[in-house]
C-alpha cells in the first residue's frame, strides 16, 4: 500500500509549517493521550455522521445569521435571540446547529416506514431530511402571525384513529391551528397531510409557506413551480404539494431577493422560481371566504417509495400494513389514577410500534439508522408488551449484519453489542416461549467466540486484565477506555448464550459458554476490587482507571437490566449515591459526557436500581422524567437544563420510550431470583385514591401475567392476578409498598393486604 512507504506524516507536518497552521498530526497525537490505547480511535460511522451534521451547521452559519429578517424555525428564533435563555454566542462556533430545542414528533402508520415530523411550533417536514411547510396568518392591518415567533402554542398528540399532531395558537381576535398526519390515498399510497384552520377578522388571509429548512437547519429548495390547472406546487421538479382549494395568490422569491415574507405586497406575477443558492421560498395565499366560520385549507404531499430510507439487503422484511387499532390489539394495557403517566405510556407504545416498521430505529430523523444497542433495548420492551412477531421478524435479520468474525457490529470500536444481542435472543426465547431456529446455533456460537477472543489476556497484569479492550464509549462515557459497561454485557452475553444452547440440547457447548462467562465475571470483579479506594470511593467507576464521575452510570448495567448484582448491592448503591449528589440537574441525571444534558432513559435506569433496592426515590425520578416530556409526550436523547428542550440526539428518542415502558412495567411486575414480585413500585398515593390499577397482559419467563390492584376505604388493598403463570412452579409475591406482603397461590383469586 502506498501509505506504507510514502512519508505522509512528514509531508503533512511540512505543509502545516509552510502555511503557518497547527500540525494536525501532533494535535491528534496529543488528543489520543487522553484515552487508553485502542485499536479504533474514532469510529468511521460517527465521523461520517458528524461530518454530515456539521456540514449542515456550516451552511446554517452562512445562511442564518446575516438573514435574520427571514422567518426561521423555532429553534433558530430562540437560539439567535439575545434576550432568550436559549441564546448562544456564535463568535467562535464552528457551525450553527440546534442545541437548545431538539424536539419534534413523528406521525405515521404501522407497516409504513415513513416519518413526517413536526417541530414545537408546527413546522411540518414531510420528507425525510427535507424541506418544510409552515402556516402563517395575515391580519387586515398587515401584521403577521408567525408560529415560530409566537411566545406560546399548545401542541398535542392524538391517537384516534391515527397519529395526529395538533398545534394551536390564539390571540384576542384570531385563532390559528394545524393538524398533521400520515394518510393513504385510494391507491394505498402514503400522503403527508397538513390541515390548517383559522378564524380571524374580515380581510385576513392564510398563507402556506414553503421553507428551505427543517428542525436541523437549511435544506435546499432550488426550484418551485406552480401549475394553475391543478393548483399545485412542484418542489425541486419531483414533489407535488396539492391544496384542497386553489390559492388566490402565489408568491415566489430566491435568496438574492430575500424571504418571500417580504414579497406578499408585491405586484410580481410569476409561476415559478429557481435559486442557485438553494434557498427558494414560496407562499400560497388563501383569502378569507367567510368571517362567520372557521376557514380551512389542507395540503397533501405524496411520499416517494425511496423515502423509507433503508438498505434492503440487510433490513428485515417490512411489517404488514394495518390500522393502529389492529396493531395495538391485545397488547399490554396500563391503568393508573395518574392520567399523565398513563398518556406517556400510551405514547411510548405508539413510538415503539412506529419505529419498528422495518428495521427498529431509535428515532424518526437524526437517529433513523440501525444500531444493535438501541435495537436490543427497544425490542426487549416490545417483547414485554407482547409484540413477539415484530421482534421475531426483526431479529431474523441480525445474522445478516454479523461479521465473519462473529462480531455484531454497530460501530467499529464499540464492544457491547455481542453481549446485548445474545441477551436479547435469550430473553426472546424465554418471553415468547418459542425457540430460535436451528440455523441460529452457528451465529450464536460465532458470537460467543468473538467475545472470548476479544477479551484481553487474563495473565498480562494491570487492572484491565481479562476485560474487553479499550474502546470508543458506546454510551458516551468518555474517551477510549476499558469500560465495565462493555465487559458486563460481554460476560452476561456468554451466560445468555449458555442458556440458549442448553435449550437446544447443546449441553457441552452450553457448559463451555457458562465457564467462559464465569471466568469473565471473575476478571471483572477482580478488576473492580483492585481499584484504589481514592478512585473507587466504594463504587464502580466507568473503568478501572477512572474516578467516579458521570460515566459511572454505565457500570449500573450490572444492576439493571442484567441483575448480575443483588438488589441494594453496596457498590451499586454507592455509585448511585455519588451520581445523585454530583450529577443531577432539575431532578434528573445530567450526563456530562457528550450529551451535556439531562438524560431521560439513564434517569429511568437509576429509578430501576432504586426500585430493586426498595428505595422510594424511584417514584420521584419517574415523576421527574414525566415532567421533562415534551407536550406531545416524547423525550429527546438529552435535555437542556435551562430551556428544557432537546440538546442531543433525536427529538423523539426510541430508547427513552422503551425505558418508560419498562419502568412502568416494573412498578407492577418484576422478575427477581427466579420468581415474580408484584406491585413493589406502586405509589402509595395511587392506592389511597381508591381507583383501580391495572397492567397486562405482559410476558414473563414463566408465562403471561396481568395484575389488578386497588386500595379500599378500610385501609386495605386488594390484588388479583390472572394469566398463564403457574404459582405452583413459580414464586409470586405481592409486595405493595406500605402493605403486608402476600404469596400468590392461585390465579384469578382476590387477595386482601393489610396496611402496615
Amino acid at each position: 500500500m502506498i501509505h506504507r512507504w510514502l512519508p505522509w506524516k512528514l509531508i503533512v507536518k511540512q505543509a502545516a509549517r509552510a502555511y503557518g497552521i497547527v500540525d494536525p498530526i501532533s494535535v491528534m497525537a496529543r488528543v489520543r493521550r487522553f484515552a487508553q490505547p485502542s485499536e479504533v480511535q474514532e469510529p468511521i460511522e460517527l465521523l461520517r455522521a458528524g461530518i454530515v451534521f456539521h456540514a449542515r451547521g456550516l451552511i446554517n452559519t452562512k445562511a442564518i445569521q446575516h438573514n435574520l429578517d427571514w422567518v426561521w424555525p423555532y429553534w433558530v428564533e430562540r437560539q439567535f435571540n439575545p434576550q432568550d435563555v436559549s441564546f448562544m454566542p456564535r463568535g467562535f462556533s464552528f457551525s450553527h446547529v440546534n442545541l437548545t430545542h431538539r424536539n419534534w414528533t413523528a406521525v405515521g402508520l404501522p407497516g409504513l416506514a415513513f416519518y413526517p415530523i413536526l417541530d414545537p411550533r408546527g413546522l411540518f417536514t414531510p420528507l425525510y431530511d427535507g424541506w418544510s411547510l409552515d402556516f402563517w396568518l395575515r391580519l387586515p392591518d398587515g401584521s403577521m402571525i408567525l408560529p415560530s415567533r409566537q411566545p406560546a402554542a399548545r401542541q398535542r398528540l392524538h391517537f384516534d384513529p391515527n397519529l395526529q399532531v395538533s398545534t394551536e395558537m390564539q390571540g384576542e381576535t384570531w385563532s390559528l391551528s394545524s393538524l398533521c398526519s400520515l394518510e393513504l390515498n385510494p391507491e394505498e399510497k402514503p400522503l403527508a397531510c397538513m390541515q390548517v384552520q383559522y378564524k380571524a377578522p374580515e380581510g385576513s388571509s392564510l398563507i402556506l409557506a414553503l421553507r428551505p429548512y427543517n428542525p436541523e437547519g437549511v435544506q435546499f429548495i432550488e426550484k418551485v413551480s406552480f401549475v394553475p390547472s391543478t393548483g399545485a406546487w412542484h418542489v425541486n421538479q419531483n414533489t407535488p404539494i396539492h391544496f384542497s382549494r386553489k390559492p388566490d395568490q402565489v408568491y415566489f422569491s430566491d435568496y438574492g431577493r430575500g424571504d418571500v415574507l417580504h414579497k406578499l405586497d408585491s405586484d410580481e406575477q410569476s409561476s415559478s422560481v429557481a435559486c442557485k443558492v438553494g434557498m427558494a421560498t414560496a407562499a400560497a395565499l388563501f383569502s378569507q371566504a367567510d368571517t362567520t366560520s372557521t376557514q380551512e385549507v389542507t395540503a397533501r404531499i405524496p411520499l416517494p417509495p425511496e423515502d423509507d430510507g433503508y438498505h434492503k439487503r440487510r433490513s428485515p422484511r417490512p411489517a404488514p400494513r394495518m390500522s393502529w387499532s389492529e396493531a395495538l390489539d391485545n397488547t399490554c394495557r396500563l391503568r393508573l389514577p395518574d392520567q399523565k403517566l398513563s398518556k406517556l405510556y400510551q405514547t411510548a407504545v405508539h413510538t415503539l410500534v412506529l419505529l419498528s416498521t422495518r428495521d427498529v430505529v431509535p428515532g424518526p430523523y437524526t437517529y433513523r439508522r440501525f444500531w444493535f444497542r438501541d435495537a436490543c433495548f427497544m425490542l426487549h420492551a416490545l417483547l414485554n408488551l407482547g409484540f413477539t412477531d415484530t421482534v421475531d421478524r426483526i431479529i431474523q435479520a441480525f445474522p445478516l449484519r454479523q461479521k465473519r468474525s462473529g462480531y455484531f457490529q454497530s460501530q467499529a470500536g464499540e464492544w457491547d453489542s455481542n453481549g446485548q444481542v445474545l441477551w436479547l435472543l435469550d430473553r426472546f426465547e424465554q418471553l415468547a416461549n418459542r425457540q430460535l431456529g436451528r440455523e441460529w446455533i452457528s451465529s450464536i456460537l460465532s458470537g460467543t467466540k468473538w467475545i472470548q477472543a476479544k477479551r484481553l489476556p487474563a495473565d498480562k497484569g494491570g487492572l484491565h486484565a481479562g476485560l474487553l479492550p479499550a474502546g470508543f464509549s458506546a454510551e458516551h462515557l468518555g474517551p477510549n477506555d476499558y469500560y465495565y459497561w462493555d465487559s458486563f454485557w460481554g460476560a452476561a452475553g456468554l451466560h445468555s448464550a449458555a442458556r440458549i444452547l442448553q435449550r437446544h440440547d447443546q449441553g457441552q457447548r452450553s457448559q463451555s459458554a457458562t465457564q467462559a462467562g464465569n471466568d469473565f465475571f471473575q476478571a471483572i470483579w477482580e478488576s473492580i476490587d483492585g481499584i484504589p479506594e481514592h478512585r473507587a470511593s466504594g463504587g464502580i467507576p466507568a473503568s478501572p482507571y477512572r474516578r467516579l464521575d458521570a460515566g459511572a452510570i454505565g457500570s449500573l448495567v450490572a444492576d439493571y437490566p442484567l441483575q448480575i448484582t443483588p438488589p441494594g448491592d453496596r457498590r451499586i448503591m454507592n455509585t448511585v449515591d455519588f451520581l445523585v449528589h454530583n450529577c443531577f440537574q432539575q431532578g434528573g441525571f445530567f450526563q456530562d459526557m457528550i450529551h451535556s444534558g439531562i438524560n431521560p432513559y439513564l434517569t429511568l435506569c437509576i429509578a430501576q436500581t432504586f426500585l430493586r433496592a426498595g428505595d422510594p426515590r424511584c417514584i420521584d425520578l419517574i415523576h421527574t422524567v414525566a415532567d421533562l416530556a415534551s407536550p406531545t409526550g416524547h423525550w429527546p436523547e438529552a435535555i437542556h437544563p435551562l430551556t428544557l428542550g432537546g440538546c442531543m440526539g433525536d427529538g423523539q428518542h426510541g430508547w427513552a420510550a422503551s425505558e418508560w415502558v419498562m419502568m412502568l412495567r416494573s412498578l407492577f411486575v418484576r422478575e427477581e431470583d427466579g420468581g415474580l414480585i408484584l406491585g413493589s413500585g406502586l405509589d402509595p398515593a395511587w392506592l389511597q385514591a381508591n381507583e383501580p390499577l391495572e397492567f397486562g397482559p405482559t410476558l414473563t419467563p414463566f408465562g403471561q401475567l396481568s395484575v389488578y390492584a386497588i386500595g379500599t376505604d378500610q385501609g386495605r388493598a386488594k390484588i388479583r392476578v390472572s394469566g398463564t403463570v403457574d404459582p405452583e412452579q413459580t414464586s409470586i409475591e405481592a409486595a405493595l409498598p406500605g402493605y403486608s406482603s402476600q404469596h400468590i397461590q392461585s390465579m384469578d383469586q382476590e387477595y386482601q393486604l393489610a396496611k402496615i
